[in-house]
């Protein structure tokens, strides 16, 4: 009964806001579109080159604009209206979508053709992810919030469950043709609710284009130990034991499975980061959320390690169910972290860095992933990697003391900056 109580509470205190719930819709249909994209390319590059370098490259093809236009695309967010810059480029994700479906048509074999595709769906994520950061405050009022992030993860995790399982079967039914006609209709959805949002957030900065405002969001995260320690927490263990880019050839040669069991095992992490989302929106962290994150991400480490020697389908979708569990505490620590203790003309920037570390985590990681799997095979890259993940874990708390005796997230976001942050944020609020 109490459970259900605050369900009621829940829902309508963030769904009554309109601009929310459109972009919650847009959100789902633009992450639906990419997870169907991620198996349909993720097979067909396997499937035209047997190399898991190749695999390794998609995600270099990404991380390469995503790194080089992070830091403008937090700039930008902070001077431009967000809307604008999600609309643009959400336009761009849906020419990316239609490239891909016309060299699925015009049967091109040169996987050259699709790592073009990814550095242009990459620049255009590198503007879109600080901007889509930053624009949640402005979406519901203060006190709505905490459950408006906690939403958003829920969002992001549905489609993530959905997305691979769609394409799945997508592909299986129609190939890539299919997969791609599919994320086609989402992402142009995804236009139109973006369009129509009512919301117009303008410029948050008033400050000049420089390099000292430039990288105002790396000093802004330096300072702040907690942040700093729980992004790069995130960035070097996520880095070391992401395995998504070699779940190609766990399906196809490990588990010997097909396109139908290889999105399985890429929803897998969303299923467990879901169930986890849902869990903190009606039941925070509470006390000790320091200690607690630094547990999850050794949980993250060992599932990982798990999955690596299964040779079993069900082992393998529940041990990555339970890496993504685990790793959902971290994403909810970060997240909350970066809103809560960071100003709003700062946010586009901040954000900007903190999606950099996740763009170095994903998809440099499936590059470090495929380069080292073409080395010494893709059960002792999975392996290897989830073994430093725990390393990562005992260094980090050892580190970042300050971090693992965290106890209400909350109040330790609300703590003043140390002395030696002042001048960075007087500079960047005047």
């Amino acid at each position: 009964m109490a459970s259900s109580d605050a369900s009621a509470a829940f829902a309508p205190s963030v769904f009554r806001h309109r601009d929310f719930r459109l972009y919650q819709l847009a959100r789902l249909c633009a992450v639906l579109a990419v997870q169907i994209e991620s198996v349909a390319i993720g097979w067909q590059v396997y499937e035209l080159t047997g190399s898991a370098l190749a695999l390794g490259y998609t995600g270099l093809a990404q991380f390469l604009p995503f790194l080089a236009f992070s830091i403008v695309g937090g700039q930008v967010a902070d001077r431009v209206d967000r809307r604008t810059i999600l609309a643009v480029c959400q336009g761009v994700m849906l020419l990316c979508s239609l490239l891909l479906l016309s060299f699925s048509l015009g049967h091109i074999q040169d996987v050259r053709f699709v790592y073009g595709v990814l550095v242009l769906f990459g620049t255009a994520r590198a503007f879109h992810a600080p901007a889509g950061s930053a624009i949640t405050p402005h979406l519901v009022p203060t006190e709505d919030l905490t459950r408006a992030i906690a939403l958003n993860s829920t969002t992001w995790q549905v489609a993530t469950i959905a997305g691979p399982a769609v394409g799945g079967v997508l592909y299986g039914w129609a190939g890539a043709t299919g997969a791609y006609i599919g994320s086609v209709l989402l992402c142009a959805l995804s236009v139109v609710w973006i369009l129509s949002l009512k919301v117009r957030t303008g410029r948050a900065s008033s400050e000049s284009f420089s390099l000292s405002t430039l990288l105002a969001g790396f000093r802004f995260v330096h300072r702040q130990r907690l942040l700093l320690g729980s992004i790069t927490l995130d960035l070097f263990a996520v880095l070391l034991g992401g395995a998504v880019a070699l779940l190609p050839i766990y399906a196809r040669d490990v588990l010997h499975t097909g396109p139908w069991g290889l999105g399985l095992l890429r929803s897998a992490p969303a299923v467990g980061a879901a169930v986890v989302a849902v869990l903190l929106a009606f039941r925070p962290l509470g006390g000790r959320a320091g200690w607690k994150m630094f547990v999850s991400v050794a949980i993250f480490g060992a599932a990982t390690l798990v999955f690596g020697v299964s040779r079993s389908l069900p082992l393998s979708i529940v041990a990555l169910a339970v890496a993504g569990a685990a790793d959902m505490v971290s994403v909810v620590v970060r997240h909350t972290l970066e809103l809560v203790s960071t100003p709003d003309e700062m946010r586009g920037r901040v954000g900007a860095v903190n999606t950099m570390c996740i763009g170095a985590s994903n998809e440099l990681g499936e590059f470090r992933a495929g380069a080292f799997a073409e080395q010494v095979g893709a059960v002792p890259a999975v392996v290897l990697g989830a073994v430093g993940t725990l390393g990562v874990v005992a260094l980090w708390a050892w580190a970042f003391p300050e971090l693992r005796r965290v106890d209400h997230l909350e109040e330790a976001a609300r703590q003043p900056l140390p002395e030696d942050a002042g001048p960075a944020v007087s500079s960047t609020a005047s």
